[in-house]
């Protein structure tokens, strides 16, 4: 079967097991065939030697978290997020993943109002306790209503995607907030661009994310009167990182100038600290968890401690390296017990830290370690908290 792959990428790995630590599957299980090295020695038996795809094939494939942590950690540079979406698009070409229902509902991320819809159904349902919130990766409690997102001006787009925008609109208002304190006007993009085409890309589903993703560059091209050319800031770590790579997945010019407009929040906002009000730090202990695709695919984690540093009392670095929290997308929905298995290593680390609130920069993270009881607050709800509480500014 031909996967599609890139000959020279699917050869790029040398087998030389640096990954291997830093790969989430592979610390909880120790099987090779879990490991970015076994998953691409069996994509290379499948193109190149005509292997047949057989169950273990397929499992292998959907047992990935997709963090990435691999691309960081290897010396050789290989593209395995390029070639693990490659290979479950082929795999989904062929009928082995990604079941009707599974589609039906990433489709549904792309048209607002029947995520709306189904969001106010599932929060209902939850008021009558007719569905397992926390094993289904729910909010504790999914909003009915949603406070209203008004632009102050032009000078950068919020991006605000589907899932977050449904279920995390306040984390949306908190960054605004904070952007407008640091003097910029801000256009909330709503329904100009409903979804990034993230999750449907990771399932495999390349034509719905190239659909989605085109979609986006049409609504916002002129929003905020900015003819293209105003930055678009993004508060979830793993729309940030669909969104950045728009210029590969299309493959035009177009997209790649797109992408080069795409920042972000922290990333944007920590050379402009200075145009912050001084304010006394909160009494709140913060331990960061740094979200994959910030810390792996954009490799802007960095400024998220730089942001966060003036205005809580202490931020702490785990010591586990970054590894995955579990959350991965729909991972911890389609996979609960490796999702669970590889949290408890992140819950160990967190513990470890002694902090008494996580800070994390994507929806999913939050949500999935929040399900463990954690006190999970977006980096920029507590700078928003900080400069909102009259009693402790300087």
């Amino acid at each position: 079967m031909d996967l599609g792959l890139d000959s020279d990428e699917l050869v790029s790995c040398v087998a030389c097991g640096l990954c291997l630590p830093h790969c989430p599957t592979y610390v909880i299980s120790g099987r090779d065939a879990e490991s970015p090295r076994g998953r691409i020695a069996l994509m290379h038996a499948v193109q190149a030697e005509g292997a047949p795809v057989t169950d273990e094939v397929v499992r292998s494939m959907q047992t990935c978290v997709q963090c990435r942590g691999c691309e960081t950690a290897c010396p050789s540079g290989v593209p395995f997020g390029h070639l693990m979406e490659g290979t479950r698009a082929a795999l989904v070409s062929a009928g082995r993943i990604t079941g009707r229902w599974q589609r039906l509902g990433l489709a549904a991320l792309g048209r607002p109002r029947l995520l709306r819809a189904a969001s106010a159904g599932l929060g209902l349902l939850q008021r009558l306790r007719m569905i397992p919130s926390a094993r289904l990766g729910l909010p504790e409690r999914i909003p009915l209503r949603r406070p209203r997102l008004r632009a102050s001006g032009a000078d950068v787009l919020l991006f605000t995607g589907c899932v977050m925008d449904a279920w995390q609109r306040p984390v949306h208002r908190a960054v605004q907030r904070v952007i407008e304190a640091a003097g910029a006007g801000v256009t909330p993009t709503g329904a100009a661009a409903p979804c990034c085409g993230a999750l449907p890309a990771h399932a495999g589903l390349e034509r719905l994310s190239k659909s989605m993703a085109e979609r986006v560059m049409a609504g916002l091209e002129g929003l905020g009167g900015g003819a293209g050319e105003v930055p678009v800031l993004v508060d979830s770590a793993g729309c940030g990182a669909a969104l950045k790579d728009y210029g590969r997945l299309l493959g035009t010019e177009e997209a790649r100038r797109f992408s080069a407009r795409v920042f972000d929040v922290h990333e944007w906002l920590a050379p402009r600290l200075d145009r912050l009000p001084p304010v006394r730090p909160l009494e709140a202990a913060v331990a960061v968890q740094d979200p994959c695709h910030l810390r792996h695919v954009q490799r802007a984690h960095e400024p998220v401690y730089e942001v966060l540093e003036p205005f809580v009392e202490s931020v702490a670095t785990l010591d586990d390296d970054g590894l995955c929290c579990g959350a991965g997308g729909a991972y911890s929905v389609l996979e609960p017990e490796r999702a669970r298995m590889i949290r408890d290593r992140k819950l160990a680390a967190l513990e470890r830290s002694g902090a008494t609130v996580v800070a994390s920069a994507n929806p999913g993270c939050s949500l999935h370690l929040a399900a463990a009881g954690l006190d999970v607050r977006h980096p920029l709800e507590l700078v928003a908290q900080a400069l909102e509480v009259p009693a402790l500014r300087a």
